[in-house]
């Protein structure tokens, strides 16, 4: 583990380390796991040994190193104790900067908020334990980065990315999101934006909205997966956006731009164009695009799809949440039995086929046992055959027309299942799931989902909360990227 550089630096210390191990095997109840033939222990003195390490932190006593933690450029100053030994076992940056044996006094600058925080990045040095808020994420991630402590960077990146959805006065996915992106760190970026896409319709309302920089904005915008009310719910939160940010030309014409105003009905497009002054602003680079959703609306897709190019994602529909798109299911006590609903849904998002409507039937199953692991049924001479275990069971949703159409002439229908789970008292999409006919089709519809258990945080006051929605998809737009 020590190379004989390190080794000789830390040889007048070890018989420090010593006492601490000695002390902490002589205290406390023997923890014994013997095997069988009793020949084999394993003694466990480990948490007695945290604590001594707790207790040496706050004893200034034992110490013989002094840090000097100042505020930026301030005369502000904090003052901790510590222990030679246990700062280069944790850190090499520390290593580097205790070469000197010699050194007793180190002298550290930091920003007001990590060196607020610098007594909890001790504290994980000797106990490898801190408790972690939300505020206090990035700038203890600063530290633990700027001090080379591996497994605490590793371990508030994890925290960050299953603290998403936590309730805060402000917001904080933002700000991670940009944080994530200073850093480096693809992993954490793609769950911002994912938690940021799959909650559009609350982020546009939230405080946070208006702290997206221009490189998030334009990349949500050209996503397919915006959970929203409608594309007008869109519209009108980048209108704000843009009032409140005042980005520059390019930025904002780039952002009108991926707003898809095929899937905004005629009535409304005429609205934004006569009332909005963003629009009135920079409707001299958008206005093809009004002309080509007026087109589309006066017309069905296939004889529209005729003369213009429909593979893009202008006529591509997002996760509406609106009635006309599909319907909210909330299923009391999922795990009981089948269930089933029927709702209708537009035939097709333009203007031409308002009145066309679909009714579909729902059918949830909680224990459906997939092809691939039902038993084959071996006969023994009494008949018996062999039965399958219900862990093998697992939840399925079935969606189909109520009827057969010759308007569905093509017309393919995206089917997509939002489920909703609770966290902090606030409810969020966690899941979407996209198939044609049965969830089946992506192979792990709610497959960690313990529907069983009363506390499961898929169960909101008991049920399952899903949103289905129905999308019109063109034979030219099935393979077509988000």
């Amino acid at each position: 583990m020590f190379d004989s550089k390190s080794l000789s630096r830390m040889n007048c210390l070890l018989p420090f380390a010593t006492l601490i191990l000695l002390s902490a095997v002589t205290e406390g109840a023997l923890k014994m796991d013997l095997t069988d033939d009793n020949t084999f222990a394993t003694i466990n003195h480990s948490s007695i040994l945290i604590d001594h390490l707790q207790d040496l932190l706050y004893n200034s006593n034992s110490s013989d190193v002094m840090l000097k933690v100042y505020t930026g450029n301030s005369d502000e100053v904090k003052v901790f104790h510590a222990h030679h030994l246990l700062l280069i076992l944790q850190s090499d940056v520390f290593e580097e900067l205790l070469l000197n044996q010699s050194v007793t006094t180190l002298v550290l600058r930091e920003t007001a908020e990590c060196a607020a925080l610098f007594e909890k990045l001790l504290r994980y040095l000797y106990c490898g334990e801190i408790t972690i808020l939300l505020n206090q994420a990035v700038p203890l991630h600063r530290l633990a980065s700027k001090y080379h402590v591996g497994a605490l960077q590793q371990g508030i990146i994890e925290y960050m990315s299953q603290q998403l959805a936590r309730a805060s006065p402000r917001g904080h996915v933002v700000s991670w999101y940009h944080y994530s992106l200073r850093i480096g760190d693809e992993n954490l970026q793609e769950r911002c934006k994912q938690f940021l896409a799959w909650n559009m319709s609350t982020v546009i309302h939230s405080k946070e909205w208006q702290t997206t920089s221009d490189d998030l904005m334009i990349a949500l915008l050209q996503r397919s997966d915006l959970v929203v009310e409608n594309e007008l719910e869109i519209y009108y939160g980048v209108e704000e956006w843009i009032r409140r940010n005042q980005p520059d030309i390019m930025v904002a014409e780039t952002v009108l731009k991926s707003i898809r105003y095929t899937m905004i009905s005629p009535q409304h497009l005429f609205y934004i164009q006569k009332k909005s002054s963003i629009m009135n602003e920079h409707y001299s680079s958008i206005h093809n695009l009004f002309f080509l959703a007026f087109q589309f609306h006066s017309t069905t897709p296939p004889v529209f799809a005729k003369y213009f190019n429909v593979n893009c994602s202008l006529f591509i529909p997002r996760n509406y949440l609106s009635s006309s798109w599909g319907s909210q299911w909330v299923i009391n006590n999922p795990v009981r039995d089948d269930r089933s609903t029927s709702f209708q849904t537009q035939l097709a998002p333009n203007n031409y086929d308002a009145s066309k409507k679909v009714t579909w039937n729902a059918l949830f199953s909680p224990r459906w046992l997939p092809v691939s692991v039902r038993p084959s049924y071996t006969y023994s001479g009494y008949g018996a055959a062999r039965a399958f275990s219900p862990e093998d069971s697992r939840p399925r949703i079935i969606i189909t027309p109520s009827t057969n159409s010759v308007s569905f002439a093509g017309v393919n229908f995206q089917k997509t299942i939002l489920v909703r789970v609770k966290q902090d008292g606030r409810s969020y999409v966690k899941h979407i799931y996209d198939f044609h006919q049965s969830t089946e089709e992506t192979g792990d519809f709610l497959l960690q989902a313990d529907l069983q258990k009363p506390s499961s945080e898929y169960l909101i006051d008991k049920s399952l909360h899903l949103h289905i929605i129905i999308k019109p998809i063109y034979q030219s737009l099935i393979k077509a990227i988000k």
